[in-house]
């Protein structure tokens, strides 16, 4: 089968490997429809985290056709169309139960990898897979790629949305433009936020975003942007704020446009050795976030929301690459030039 290598820092190939074969008795092996990449994956390509050369890719977002499954699975079957969330929980642990299955406790092998391929083994799919109706053929290109958000990005913004406690009527800033912040403006526009500001220097980000229900745009970074947010706030600051970036500076932001008792969900890849514990200390703001409970979202709320079409994820993927040509999507993300690629897999 056809699988991405990661030969070294900004560039990524296609080989020939063996078919993955069930391993564990819990494991299914699914025939990927549709993948994509990552901003997180962008880390080793762009050289700014250590990654060994010629070695299996990152990749951990799918949906796809369930192939084959072990004895221990009995809520799929061969034949099912499935979206797989990048985080494996078993449904049944504390954590699971209440509502964390991205911190699942009872196995270690939690997240998904090696997605960019023909194929993939999918580890602990008895809960963690989520069914969709029909099959592939079913749905249009738009659908698919709506599903596809599914596996992450969608769940991944909503769940910053529901760390920062979005209510209705809040004024909601969401810090970070990429596929993850345009889903968590999707999220705090589904929770019935009032005004939604998105902090984004790109006029298609900022389109997009609108498109989703954004009320406003602020370009400025730094002290600049949290004095416009001051001023778009009536100087009292946002009553939820979605970190969804992961840097020193994003984090600092977040921090700096909540208002005193608002809460800041951060879901952005933490990139800050040293957080800033004094400011949300003395504002009175909550801190909170981390992996996003992908398969208890889409399962209670996010897979229907996109069969009904009232939430439409998918327009987050602005260009789509076929799997020989996964470098050029992945240049193509480094450069900007796309929000989020898709790759489709015959």
């Amino acid at each position: 089968m056809k699988n991405t290598l990661f030969v070294e820092p900004g560039k990524v190939k296609i080989e020939n490997v063996d078919k993955p074969q069930i391993q564990a008795d819990d494991d299914v092996i699914l025939r990927v429809v549709r993948t994509c990449v990552c901003g997180s994956d962008l880390w080793a390509y762009r050289g700014l985290s250590d990654k060994e050369k010629n070695s299996q890719n990152g990749g951990h977002e799918a949906i796809g056709v369930v192939e084959s499954v072990g004895k221990d699975i009995t809520t799929v079957k061969p034949g099912d169309f499935v979206i797989a969330p990048f985080t494996h929980g078993c449904g049944k642990c504390a954590a699971c139960r209440a509502g964390y299955d991205g911190n699942c406790l009872n196995h270690k092998d939690n997240t998904t990898s090696g997605a960019q391929a023909e194929f993939l083994r999918y580890q602990h799919a008895e809960w963690s897979l989520v069914k969709v109706p029909g099959n592939p053929d079913d749905y249009s290109d738009a659908m698919l790629d709506s599903l596809l958000a599914l596996s992450d990005v969608m769940a991944t913004g909503y769940h910053a949305a529901h760390a920062a406690e979005v209510s209705k009527g809040d004024t909601v800033v969401v810090v970070g433009d990429g596929a993850v912040g345009l889903c968590g403006v999707i999220s705090a526009q589904m929770m019935g936020a009032k005004k939604i500001i998105i902090m984004s220097r790109h006029e298609d980000r900022q389109k997009l975003a609108f498109e989703f229900g954004a009320t406003d745009a602020v370009a400025e970074r730094g002290d600049e942007a949290v004095e416009k947010v001051m001023q778009l706030t009536n100087n009292q600051g946002a009553d939820a704020v979605l970190e969804c970036v992961g840097t020193e500076l994003s984090t600092e932001t977040a921090l700096k446009v909540a208002r005193p008792g608002a809460s800041v969900g951060r879901v952005g890849l933490p990139h800050v050795k040293n957080p800033d514990v004094v400011t949300p200390f003395i504002k009175n703001v909550a801190l909170s976030g981390g992996i996003a409970s992908v398969t208890t979202y889409d399962k209670n709320v996010l897979l229907k929301a996109v069969l009904d079409g009232e939430i439409h994820p998918g327009k987050v993927f602005t260009k789509s690459f076929d799997l020989d040509n996964i470098d050029d999507a992945y240049q193509a993300m480094t450069n900007r030039e796309v929000i989020k690629a898709a790759i489709t897999i015959d």
